[in-house]
């Protein structure tokens, strides 16, 4: 199949953090990889890292790639490590470099606003849903909540840095009323929000997912949330947005929906090339390469089994999912839902809900398309 370039390079600019949310897929999961890595990218690796998406622009003639900031908490780098990271890869790469921040929201003072507003960096923020689902989970060390810090730097990004805001990562919490998590998040305003599912796969199932079971309460859960956004999306969710863009025949722009390939490369704070590090969720060495910026191009990544196997649509499903009925608007869901503890040739843990979801928005879109103008 084509090689495809990267479009997006997420760099792990700080491999520690803050917080010590109780689902963190860096933390929490199968992957203790950062204990060994440095806490901060060095600016040595910066450097390299920016050279290394220069050569790639320049081979594959791109005209505009995106750098996520991320970590850990990637704001703890501090600001002249970040300001530094943005003026290096602008001035390295012979294209339009789009930066952006996904934050925990902790640190987002009116100074740390002012210089991403200054770098054109827009700003994703994790909060999920209203303060005390968001408390239960997105703890500090000591087990107290975020909530207070993270609403403060919200309100900032929603008034005075609005044009930097990028919008709001949700976790769902089944537990959770879906339309307050919702109404919630939408007080602040936000231009974007996603609703995500809990990382889990067969080998360690995500909360309230019994793997194998027939209840859906993902998929209750969203559903539910679906009709009370569909008749009046008035803040866009991304997850609906694009279930109803491959249901109507179009194409995905997201992981986890639909067919189309990741066009995404991870680097880590020591310089290693991962693939996308939500598969380290799953098992250790799923997201290794054994590449590294200081010594290798990204196109040698492009060659490699696990970036073929996420970018091979269909065929590189199993088997019960290429004859699905819903393949085209499922994807398979993401490759890491579908690990089974010594591989991922299985649907995804969550293939009940992800059935169930996009039968409910295809009949919506359905009903309305039959009925008279």
């Amino acid at each position: 199949m084509e090689a495809l370039p990267f479009r997006q390079f997420v760099v792990k600019v700080h491999g520690r953090c803050n917080l010590a949310c109780d689902y963190c897929y860096v933390y929490e999961l199968a992957d203790q990889g950062w204990r060994s890595r440095p806490r901060a990218m060095s600016p040595r690796v910066v450097a390299h890292t920016a050279e290394r998406v220069a050569r790639h622009v320049r081979a594959h003639g791109l005209s505009e790639v995106e750098v996520v900031l991320h970590g850990g908490e990637p704001l703890l780098a501090g600001p002249a490590a970040v300001e530094g990271l943005v003026r290096r890869f602008r001035a390295a790469v012979p294209a339009r470099v789009r930066f952006s921040v996904q934050t925990n929201g902790t640190l987002l003072d009116r100074a740390f606003l002012a210089l991403l507003a200054r770098l054109d960096v827009r700003v994703g923020v994790s909060v999920d849903g209203v303060g005390e689902t968001h408390d239960r989970h997105r703890v500090r060390p000591d087990g107290t909540g975020s909530w207070a810090s993270v609403e403060s730097g919200l309100r900032l990004l929603a008034d005075e840095f609005r044009a930097v805001y990028g919008g709001l990562l949700c976790v769902i919490d089944v537990r959770a009323d879906p339309v307050r998590a919702y109404e919630s998040l939408r007080e602040f305003r936000p231009p974007v929000v996603d609703f995500l599912l809990p990382h889990g796969n067969w080998a360690a199932p995500p909360p309230a997912r019994v793997a194998g079971a027939p209840e859906t309460p993902y998929a209750d859960w969203l559903t539910a949330l679906f009709d009370h956004w569909y008749p009046r999306p008035g803040t866009r969710v991304r997850l609906f947005e694009e279930l109803l863009n491959v249901v109507l025949g179009g194409r995905s722009r997201v992981e986890g929906v639909g067919l189309t390939p990741s066009a995404q490369v991870v680097v880590e704070t020591d310089g290693a090339i991962s693939v996308s590090d939500i598969l380290a969720s799953s098992s250790p060495a799923a997201a290794a390469t054994g590449l590294h910026v200081l010594h290798d191009d990204f196109d040698r990544a492009l060659a490699l089994p696990e970036v073929v196997a996420a970018r091979s649509g269909r065929a590189g499903l199993p088997d019960a999912c290429r004859s699905c009925a819903v393949v085209a608007a499922c994807g398979g869901g993401l490759r890491a839902h579908r690990f089974t503890g010594d591989g991922f040739d299985r649907p995804s843990v969550y293939c009940p809900d992800l059935y169930r979801l996009i039968a409910h928005v295809r009949a919506r879109v359905a009903a309305d398309l039959a009925e008279p103008a």
